[in-house]
C-alpha cells in the first residue's frame, strides 16, 4: 500500500455534479494492483460520487486521477476504458434483451483480437454463466444478473475493475458470493475497487479501506484494521 506508488490515484479530489454543490471534499483514494479497495460510509457519503469521478464521469474541481502514474483527467470514460479501466453501475449494467453469450460478447467491443480465452476464463470464474450463456439475461435472478455485468466488464480485459454497490439488492448469501468472486478476481492481478453500502463485509474482504463521511476522508486503513477500530465500529458499523 505504498502512497507513491498507487496504481489508481484520486489526489484531493474535489467534484459534484453539474450546477450544483460540491459533493467531495478534498476527498483522496489510492488503490492498488491484485488489492480490493472499498469505499464505505453513510447514505450521502459521496461514496458513488467518488468513483464516477475517479472513472470520468464528472469533472474534477480540484486534485488530480492518476492510473499506473499517467494522468487521465481530460479522458473520457470511454478513453478510461480503453486505458483499462472497467466500470460496473449499480443499475443498468447489463442488455436485460440479450443472452448471457450476447452480453459477454457485447463487453468485448473494443477488442480487436481473439477472445475466446477471456471468455474461458470468465466461464471458470462464473461457472452458472457459462450454464446459461443461451439465456436471455432478463430472465436470471439478481445475483446472476450481477455476475453477467461483472463478466461483461471483465470481458475487456481491465486492469482495474470498478463496482458500485455489487451486493445492492440481493440476499445475503449471494452477497457473500459476489465477494467471493471479487477475492478471485483480484488474485489474478486485477484492481478491484467497490463502493458497498454493506461495509461491515466489504471490510472484511478489503485490502484497503476508506470511510468517507460528508464528502471527506474520515478513516483510512486495512480493511481488518478498520473492522477493528472501536470508532468506526461504534459510528458506522453498528457497535
Amino acid at each position: 500500500m505504498n502512497k507513491t506508488n498507487a496504481f489508481l490515484t484520486g489526489n484531493a479530489v474535489t467534484c459534484g455534479y453539474a450546477n450544483g454543490p460540491d459533493i467531495l471534499h478534498n476527498c483522496t483514494i489510492e488503490a492498488n494492483t491484485g488489492e480490493i479497495t472499498a469505499i464505505v460510509g453513510p447514505n450521502g457519503a459521496g461514496k458513488s460520487t467518488a468513483m464516477k469521478c475517479l472513472f470520468g464521469m464528472l469533472n474534477l474541481r480540484q486534485g488530480y486521477v492518476r492510473l499506473d502514474g499517467e494522468d487521465i483527467n481530460d479522458l473520457s470514460p470511454q478513453d478510461r476504458v480503453a486505458k483499462g479501466m472497467g466500470f460496473v453501475p449499480q443499475t443498468a449494467n447489463i442488455f436485460y434483451s440479450l443472452t448471457v453469450l450476447e452480453n459477454l460478447e457485447m463487453g468485448a467491443f473494443i477488442r480487436r483480437d481473439d477472445f475466446t480465452e477471456t471468455m474461458n476464463q470468465v466461464f471458470e470464474l462464473f461457472p452458472i454463466l457459462n450454464e446459461k450463456k443461451s439465456q436471455v439475461a432478463g430472465e436470471l435472478s439478481g445475483g446472476q444478473r450481477q455476475q453477467v455485468a461483472i463478466a461483461r466488464a471483465l470481458m475487456t480485459e481491465p486492469k482495474v475493475l470498478m463496482l458500485d454497490e455489487p451486493t445492492a439488492g440481493v440476499s445475503p448469501i449471494v452477497m457473500e458470493d459476489i465477494f467471493s468472486r471479487l477475492i478471485e478476481v483480484a488474485k489474478t492481478g486485477i484492481l478491484v475497487l467497490i463502493v458497498e453500502q454493506n461495509a461491515r463485509q466489504a471490510l472484511e474482504i478489503a485490502d484497503k479501506g476508506y470511510v468517507l463521511v460528508q464528502g471527506r476522508n474520515e478513516h483510512t486503513g486495512r480493511g481488518k484494521d478498520l473492522l477493528a477500530d472501536k470508532e468506526v465500529r461504534k459510528s458506522f458499523l453498528g457497535g
